[in-house]
């Protein structure tokens, strides 16, 4: 297994807290997979919890991956694209630097991949000495053209880490968020200061995601969703920073914050250790 830097230490807690059977997924177990059809063409492989969901737009001249799941998954991503394609994969794009979405990219790379990412989250991956550095960064747009279909990445400021991206499929109108947006119970926002996240910009960011033009939303982690479901989540950011700076300014102590996060937005365990401290330094 790969060693982790702090910054990307938030996946590997993440699949702890969130499902029992996760911790054996880190390096030795691959996750349990389900493909998703979108529309003609483009597909969800998906699975509970963690690792992470990737997208996969098959075109006549190969595929264009959002995120590769860890590297124990790389195997059984590849066997679920072989059903519906025999085209090779060109391009992984990474949402974000954590090895739940970027673990895959070494072996991918091998076979010729392309891997792209945001000028910072490939910089948060040399720092946490990963494999697979991407080979294209874009900053703050760019765009990939293969077999007549169009992908657009966007970097639009920080949500979960510094360096989150979205990528827009603009001839289906869908758009697969990372984990700038993840969906389903027990699946609250996570802020990864460490790897450069932040909660009072967050709200922002989702706000510039929603100016695309798109109705489905591939969550980094969950269900498949929509565009309506995520300016839902960006309501629920606003009113959590609204919230920790109005602690703040009443000078509420850790455990006061602890109790409104666990209370008002379902923190667990992990989101405590991961941003509780970010966030109380960050609304100060």
């Amino acid at each position: 297994m790969q060693r982790l830097s702090c910054s990307s230490l938030a996946a590997l807690v993440l699949g702890c807290a969130l499902a029992p059977q996760a911790h054996a997924q880190f390096g030795t177990e691959a996750a349990k997979l389900s493909l998703i059809k979108l529309q003609d063409g483009l597909y969800v492989i998906h699975n509970d919890a963690v690792p992470g969901n990737t997208t996969a737009l098959v075109t006549s001249e190969g595929v264009i991956l959002v995120d590769d799941k860890f590297e124990i998954d790389h195997d059984n991503i590849v066997a679920m694209l072989k059903t519906v394609t025999t085209q090779p994969v060109k391009y992984v794009i990474n949402t974000h630097h954590h090895a739940d979405h970027s673990g895959g990219n070494a072996k991918l790379q091998a076979t010729g991949t392309l891997a792209v990412a945001s000028a910072q989250a490939r910089a948060r991956m040399i720092e946490g000495k990963q494999s697979g550095l991407p080979d294209i960064t874009v900053q703050p747009r760019g765009s990939l053209y293969l077999g007549g279909k169009t992908v657009e990445i966007y970097w639009l400021g920080r949500s979960h880490t510094d360096g989150d991206v979205v990528v827009l499929f603009p001839q289906y109108r869908v758009l697969a968020a990372g984990d700038m947006y993840t969906h389903g119970e027990g699946l609250p926002e996570l802020i990864d200061y460490a790897g450069g996240g932040s909660a009072k910009e967050w709200p922002a960011t989702v706000d510039k995601v929603l100016k695309l033009d798109f109705d489905t939303v591939v969550p980094g982690h969950g269900d498949v969703s929509n565009k309506a479901d995520l300016a839902k989540y960006r309501d629920t950011a606003k009113r959590l920073w609204d919230l920790a700076t109005q602690m703040s300014k009443a000078g509420k102590s850790k455990v006061d914050f602890e109790k409104a996060m666990r209370m008002e937005f379902g923190w667990q365990d992990f989101h405590v250790m991961m941003s509780l401290d970010g966030l109380m330094k960050e609304a100060h």
